[in-house]
């Protein structure tokens, strides 16, 4: 077994439970495994498939908490009663849809490939869970750690454009091929200045590697990368399709989008494809920007990490609450024209920031962060002026314009329409 799975503990303490006797568990006082010498190849196997269901079952069961909370937090924010007919608090809601849904008829439309409409599902489920193969979630507790760990989450999430394509194209059906077209305008048009978002926090730690990134965050990097923060989460929140980025699915005009056609629990798998990217652009957020697992001793690492995820879910949820949807010529403006010349301002400050600290001490970390936070504020009201609205003049009624009366008076004779009684009468 290499030095860096043993490092892990989640692999440690599995692999050397079966595999005890192997020369690299009994340099760490593992003495006897359950199975016999020369089985370390199996124990290998048994390991990774442990770890795989392990942290699969975990993001799924976080899923239904997910869905739960976030129709409680519903409620509260507009001020109606969330779910709380199944289980105490509705704690069952989210069970109960997973069961209704597994029961509902499956139907595929007569003139739809069947096997891209049967694969689109999985296409976009994979990558979200793909996510969690490079995200540390403690000191040690990671299932792989990746020297390009931001270049492999970058490649993954892009898979998404080409899974919403092909269900809607599967499917045959002229609105979700609208909705699919519109869907991967905005996400080619946000995944550019998401990755660009990233290269100050790259820059910064001097690799991509998410476990360095964590180590070199003497302080949060969101403190440091304020207007990287700012790109980032708009950028992911557009990723998501959440409001008020949610073009693909605008039910006044496109009804369900690009899965219009699906049902049971082909459905199921878009629905929980949604949450689970919600999962995993929190657990990015945390590992980017708050520090990963870094908190005080002795509450355990695998807390904080937990802890910093819920905040920021917490505030995905506020933002889709508190903001109208936008039309898609704003969202692709907003990209183009805001974000994009935001992460240019971040990258060149960052760049000039690092050339004076080649290697930033925490207090040097402090200092870029007094310099960022002014900079951030000033490009974004800067951005917003060039992006808002132009005022519009208040009009001024001309002298010669009739006046029309409010309903309490009575119409002047300048404005009364005159009627000839003779041309009344006719011929």
């Amino acid at each position: 077994m290499d030095q860096a799975f043993l490092d892990n503990s989640l692999w440690r303490n599995i692999y050397c439970v079966l595999a005890g006797e192997s020369t690299g568990c009994a340099a760490r006082d593992y003495s006897v495994g359950l199975l016999p010498g020369g089985m370390e190849w199996l124990a290998f196997v048994l390991a990774a498939a442990a770890i795989i269901g392990l942290v699969i079952n975990a993001v799924l069961g976080s899923v239904i908490v997910l869905i739960w909370g976030e129709r409680r937090l519903f409620g509260r924010f507009q001020s109606r009663t969330g779910p709380n007919r199944w289980g105490p608090f509705g704690l069952l809601t989210s069970v109960a849809d997973a069961v209704k849904t597994m029961f509902k008829e499956d139907l595929v439309p007569a003139e739809a490939d069947r096997i891209l409409f049967n694969l689109a599902p999985v296409l976009i489920a994979a990558p979200a869970l793909l996510v969690f193969s490079v995200i540390p979630f403690g000191v040690g507790t990671y299932v792989a750690d990746l020297n390009i760990g931001v270049l492999f989450i970058m490649a993954i999430t892009s898979l998404t454009t080409l899974a919403v394509l092909t269900a809607a194209w599967s499917s045959a059906n002229r609105i979700a091929i609208l909705s699919a077209l519109r869907s991967v305008a905005l996400l080619v048009s946000y995944e550019i200045p998401m990755a660009l978002a990233v290269v100050g926090v790259i820059m910064l730690a001097g690799s991509m590697s998410l476990g360095d990134i964590i180590q070199a965050q003497g302080i949060p990097f969101i403190l440091v990368q304020p207007l990287g923060f700012f790109v980032f989460f708009l950028a992911a929140m557009a990723e998501m399709a959440r409001a008020p980025f949610d073009l693909t699915e605008a039910e006044s005009e496109l009804a369900a989008g690009y899965l219009n056609d699906y049902a049971s629990m082909k459905f199921g798998l878009f629905f929980l494809a949604e949450f689970m990217a919600e999962l995993s652009t929190s657990a990015i957020v945390t590992t980017l920007f708050l520090s990963g697992w870094r908190g005080f001793d002795p509450i355990p690492s695998q807390f904080w990490f937990i802890a910093k995820l819920i905040a920021v879910l917490f505030l995905i949820i506020w933002f889709r609450m508190t903001l109208p949807r936008l039309r898609v010529d704003q969202v692709l403006k907003f990209a183009w024209k805001g974000l994009f010349e935001l992460t240019m301002i971040n990258i060149i400050v960052t760049a000039i920031l690092i050339a004076i600290w080649p290697q930033p001490t925490t207090t040097e970390l402090w200092y870029m962060a007094a310099i960022n936070w002014p900079v951030a504020f000033v490009s974004i009201w800067l951005v917003s002026k060039l992006l808002g609205t132009a005022a519009y003049e208040k009009p001024h009624p001309t002298a010669d314009s009739p006046e029309y009366p409010v309903g309490s008076e009575s119409i002047p004779a300048s404005s009364a329409l005159i009627i000839d009684p003779v041309q009344e009468g006719g011929d």
